[in-house]
């Protein structure tokens, strides 16, 4: 990924917004986030300043893992719209120059799909190699409740592999035909114009072909997920099919494991065009914590010549704002990191606006992962309906008289505006958006970062306590932006406020 900045793809210089469908806009009334909504809000994105958008799984399913349990990859769920109101939401967004990528789920099916139905028909079932059977069960537990990763089929006796709920039944990636479906689906979207894929826990798709049992030490870890040096070789497939399209289709990864190591090794020039990486996630609200989680994924990525994908928030992570203990100044300097990091920012829809978790009443809750106190609606309006005409499907987050779209975009000082002002500034500086980094020696609690690049220096300062810290004198500098507006355009004193951030330019 060695190139001039002229040479890179979008998907390198642009930033992605994550829309979970259910919660961003409900065009239809029924209090479901659908296709018609988000149409009716991409003036917002345009307006924000983000280059393309990601949509969780809209496929026909039975929503037991809301989506993520696929029961046709070729169609609409009519909770969504149709395939007609897909083809209009992808021809505005390319009007509006933006980019359009979907939730591929590779690993597993619903146990409704047509494929499962026919494999658990019999043992002698053309289908029966689709999905992996087993006389007896090994040790493997499932997320969401880490029960055993195994369900009996009474009907033919054999136990079947779920990594997840036993409503969605894991594919057995070695068997040729069920390779060819699935290129076959990313086939389909693509000749429909989408331009790439967010691939779902996509390290899962290569098992250990013995299924061993896992240690003592490691039984209920899912340390690994139990992946096979396969998986590399059946992403350079997925990686030749669109390669075939035009127009730098992208395939991210979801690579659900701690080591930035393990995650860079499927991604390059012939696996996967890049895959998130989750320490930012992971770390505390602390400079060291955000620094050391910096150093691994830079030097992952640059070992093997990589570009991360990087991610604060998202439909199965709490919200960072939250996370960072529900202060708006810390989710400021948050997103000033975030959007000043060599690589792919990917943002979680409503972050822009500085929401917090929502609290869901237990007679309100669906999902079995626990997620839904991060997947309240987006509150569009000030008014009592925020913009939706039905009752949502979940509580509101907090304040949304307050922390919605209309009232911040109104207000050139919200977070909105910060993310704005952001992203404008991160698409135009050359520096910001391609060039290298370098970690700066910082006083404790003190974050700090150099961007070199064609557009010359840039520092990132960032401040993680609530005192003023002292910054070292190496010279003049000018405040290109500040997390608090009024320091913007100005000379920098050497003193950065508590709970700050800057962007600094060398004066002239």
């Amino acid at each position: 990924m060695s190139a001039t900045t002229d040479d890179r793809a979008w998907w390198q210089r642009g930033v992605v917004y994550q829309i979970y469908p259910r919660s961003f806009a409900d065009g239809s009334g029924d209090g479901i986030g659908d296709l018609s909504g988000v149409l009716a809000h991409l003036d917002h994105l345009r307006w924000l300043g983000v280059d393309a958008l990601w949509l969780s799984p809209i496929f026909p399913s039975p929503m037991a893992d809301f989506g993520y349990d696929v029961a046709n990859y070729t169609d609409v769920d009519p909770v969504f719209g149709t395939l007609e109101h897909f083809d209009t939401l992808l021809d505005a967004a390319d009007r509006r120059g933006l980019r359009v990528l979907l939730d591929w789920v590779g690993n597993h099916t619903s146990d409704r799909h047509p494929w499962f139905m026919a494999s658990r028909g019999s043992r002698d079932n053309p289908y029966r190699d689709w999905y992996i059977w087993r006389d007896e069960p090994n040790n493997w537990r499932r997320a969401f409740d880490d029960g055993p990763a195994w369900t009996l089929d009474a009907r033919t006796g054999q136990y079947y592999l779920h990594h997840f709920l036993p409503q969605q039944p894991d594919l057995n990636w070695n068997n040729p035909a069920v390779r060819q479906a699935m290129h076959d689906v990313l086939r389909f979207w693509l000749d429909r114009g989408v331009d790439g894929f967010r691939a779902d826990v996509v390290h899962l798709i290569g098992k250990d072909p013995d299924l061993p049992d896992d240690p003592d030490d490691r039984v209920g870890s899912r340390v690994g997920w139990h992946t096979d040096s396969r998986t590399y070789e059946w992403l350079r497939e997925i990686r030749e099919v669109l390669d075939g399209y035009p127009g730098d289709r992208v395939m991210v990864g979801e690579i659900n494991v701690p080591d930035p190591v393990e995650v860079s090794a499927h991604t390059g020039e012939d696996q996967l065009h890049l895959a998130f990486y989750f320490a930012l996630t992971r770390a505390p609200w602390d400079a060291g914590a955000f620094r050391s989680a910096i150093a691994g994924i830079e030097a992952a990525t640059l070992a093997r010549d990589v570009w991360p994908g990087l991610v604060l928030s998202n439909h199965d992570q709490s919200r960072h704002r939250t996370r960072y203990g529900g202060e708006e100044r810390r989710a400021r300097v948050a997103a000033t990191v975030l959007l000043t990091l060599r690589g792919t920012p990917f943002l979680y829809a409503g972050e822009e606006l500085g929401l917090e978790d929502a609290t869901v009443p237990a007679d309100q809750q669906v999902d079995p992962g626990g997620r839904d106190p991060q997947r309240a609606p987006i509150p569009w309006t000030p008014d009592p309906g925020h913009g939706w005409e039905g009752t949502p499907w979940l509580p509101w987050p907090p304040e949304p008289d307050r922390r919605n779209a209309a009232s911040q975009r109104r207000d050139t000082g919200s977070i909105a505006g910060l993310y704005r002002r952001l992203l404008h500034l991160r698409r135009d500086d050359a520096t910001l958006h391609a060039g290298a980094l370098e970690l700066r020696d910082a006083p404790d609690g003190l974050l700090a970062y150099d961007r070199v690049g064609a557009s010359g220096l840039r520092r990132v300062l960032a401040n993680f306590t609530d005192e003023p810290a002292a910054v070292p004198d190496d010279g003049r500098w000018q405040v290109l932006l500040s997390t608090a507006r009024a320091r913007d355009g100005e000379a920098f004193d050497g003193t950065l406020p508590g709970t700050t951030a800057v962007v600094l330019a060398p004066a002239d």
